[in-house]
């Protein structure tokens, strides 16, 4: 599996090999003045300088959504559990950005290339640690945004939520919690696992890091799975409280396919429709004058391409666009 996710274009660094970088298609667009991904819209970020990696390609829940291989990376976290032998921070870190920065290489000679986008490129700016598995079972995750952050970089992380425990003690830039379901039926459904109570747990941390980091809830909507009772995803919301609300839909591709229909793909329409509803409940709630000095949320702008809306809570962190503190 390892050897099939090299000719996908994952390249793994360190001595273990538990982690992995891989540019996206959104790279190869920034750095030849063709776009930008959504999250340099919603943002700020420059996708040619930003490090797509994980240190764990491990995960502990079998999403049906997840384009990901996760039938062969799935991890045992019960009782006999084999022990993972992990890199430190520094030598993934190390590890990443210059095999990031041997990744690249071979744009200098496009015509289509700048000289200048190029410069950039090599001095990436962002690390988004979200390319695959489970980043909070990486037990030195803290430790690793530190070092990123001693480089000046800024960072993403995208948490299932999963080990509350972790999510209370980091401080990436930016931290992004996966919610796709708005009750523990659906969640089981969706992910094949039981970890709901510890997902409401770090519904709760998120609150707590107001002032600290931006926070992100992300909603991946499924026709016909979870694209059902906004007021449920609003009351987990309420508990989060989050900068931002990114509802996107599901994309059929990798291996979501074998699991899923392509009719659960929604449109750019139905999803925006979606958190239309999901707003309106956030609102109802936020006539209440105490919770109103808290969170006032509203759609302020969306990806068509990407088929994201994104929802933002405006007593919360920080401008929408050209955050020079987070993002320059």
């Amino acid at each position: 599996m390892r050897k099939t996710l090299e000719k996908q274009g994952y390249h793994f660094v360190g001595t273990h090999k538990h982690s992995a970088v891989k540019t996206c298609l959104w790279l190869w667009k920034s750095i030849r003045g063709e776009g930008n991904c959504y999250k340099g819209k919603f943002y700020g970020i420059s996708a040619h300088r930003c490090v797509q990696m994980t240190p764990s390609i491990f995960c502990n829940q079998r999403c049906v959504h997840c384009w990901r291989p996760l039938e062969a990376f799935n991890i045992n976290t019960g009782a006999g559990a084999e022990e993972v032998v992990w890199d430190s921070p520094g030598e993934i870190a190390e590890g990443c950005l210059k095999e990031q920065k041997r990744l690249i290489s071979g744009f200098k000679g496009s015509p289509k290339t700048t000289r200048e986008v190029f410069a950039e490129a090599e001095r990436p700016k962002h690390v988004a640690i979200s390319l695959i598995g489970e980043p909070t079972l990486y037990p030195y995750l803290k430790e690793l945004i530190q070092e990123f952050h001693s480089y000046g970089m800024t960072t993403f992380v995208v948490t299932n939520g999963t080990n509350p425990d972790v999510v209370r003690e980091i401080e990436p830039t930016q931290l992004y919690l996966s919610l796709n379901a708005p009750d523990e039926t659906i969640y089981k459904r969706v992910a094949h696992a039981d970890y709901w109570p510890r997902i409401n747990e770090s519904l709760d941390e998120l609150r707590m890091k107001k002032g600290k980091t931006r926070t992100v809830v992300r909603i991946t909507c499924m026709q016909g799975l979870n694209m059902l009772n906004p007021a449920g995803y609003a009351e987990l919301l309420k508990i989060a409280n989050p900068d931002f609300i990114e509802v996107k839909a599901y994309m059929h591709l990798g291996y979501s396919r074998k699991r899923l229909s392509r009719e659960a793909m929604p449109a750019h329409r139905q999803v925006k429709e979606f958190a239309s509803e999901i707003a309106e409940h956030l609102a109802a709630a936020a006539s209440d004058v105490k919770a109103k000095a808290d969170y006032n949320y509203q759609i302020v702008d969306e990806s068509e391409i990407s088929r994201v809306v994104l929802i933002k809570n405006l007593r919360g962190l920080g401008a929408l666009r050209g955050d020079e503190t987070l993002y320059s």
